[in-house]
């Protein structure tokens, strides 16, 4: 393989190698990304900071109304203890489980704390 060092005009060092070794080096890097990615993702879990959802649940979270819905029931809460715990009015909250409205992102970062989740899980599909 030839390799070429030279300088820019600029005087900034520079290196010409083949195309396919810069895309194994590039291949090399993005692999090394993911298995960081990973690292960090397996921590997570591991610290109870992540949770991982089996199959039945993404059923049920397919069957949902809402991802607020599914959530609520993961976590066992009626409707009154999460209106409580996240200082919504029930009937607010109920409109929203059923997709009968979206709320503000108050509502959903309340909501999210609430259920120890982040926003992006509550707020549904377009």
């Amino acid at each position: 393989m030839t390799i070429v060092r030279t300088r820019t005009p600029a005087g900034e060092a520079t290196v010409i190698l083949p195309e396919a070794e810069f895309e194994r080096q590039r291949d090399l890097a993005e692999e090394a990304a993911d298995a960081r990615t990973l690292v960090a993702a397996l921590a997570r879990l591991q610290a109870g900071e992540e949770e991982l959802l089996g199959g039945d649940d993404l059923d049920a979270l397919r069957a949902a109304p809402t991802p607020l819905a599914f959530w609520r029931g993961k976590r066992g809460l009626s409707a009154a203890q999460l209106a409580r715990h996240a200082g919504v009015p029930e009937e607010r909250l109920g409109a929203v489980e059923r997709g009968e409205s979206i709320g503000d992102v108050q509502l959903y970062r309340r909501l999210a704390r609430a259920l120890g989740v982040e926003i992006e899980d509550l707020v549904p599909e377009p």
